[in-house]
């Protein structure tokens, strides 16, 4: 995998053991395009996996920048990877479910990259409305299976956008 954009584009980061599922080159070039400029805002990628949204989101100016991954067998690639990087990525090793129960801080915008079996995304939403993890007027986007379909709007999270890559989408929830 290589970084799409910003101050790293083209660098390489490597693919951690384990059950991985790397988001498309294409799906992660064409969403930090509809993002526009993040320079600046807080950045939260759960489910991070390899790491690559988290990066991608630091070449392009976001800060700080929050990865949570609950395999700890992936800890290492992950640390390699984004020592590339020079702002500060922390890196939280637990479960998406319990850093949404106790958020350390709010975020501008949340990406969420579950498995694409997981099944309580409906779920994992209504947590970050509750922990209250998106800062008001942020943005919640969430890398699913084409096939299932999310509700257009979840407590506060209102349905904004949905783009649609291959066998799976993309689907960008603002907090009302």
């Amino acid at each position: 995998m290589r970084v799409t954009g910003g101050k790293y584009r083209s660098r390489k980061v490597a693919c951690p053991p384990g059950v991985i599922r790397p988001a498309m080159d294409r799906m992660r070039e064409s969403m930090f395009s509809i993002l526009g400029n993040i320079s600046g805002l807080a950045f939260l990628d759960l489910f991070t996996g390899s790491g690559v949204v988290g990066i991608e989101a630091a070449s392009r100016g976001a800060e700080p920048v929050v990865l949570v991954e609950k395999d700890r067998r992936k800890a290492e690639v992950i640390r390699k990877n984004i020592s590339m990087v020079e702002t500060k990525i922390d890196l939280r090793l637990t479960s998406a479910e319990g850093y949404l129960k106790r958020p350390p801080r709010s975020f501008d915008l949340v990406y969420l990259d579950p498995p694409f079996a997981y099944q309580p995304k409906t779920k994992l939403l209504k947590l970050t409305v509750a922990g209250a993890i998106l800062s008001p007027g942020g943005l919640l986007l969430i890398h699913y299976p084409s096939p299932e379909e999310l509700p257009e709007q979840i407590d506060d999270l209102v349905l904004v956008d949905h783009r649609r890559y291959g066998g799976s989408s993309l689907a960008f929830y603002r907090l009302q």
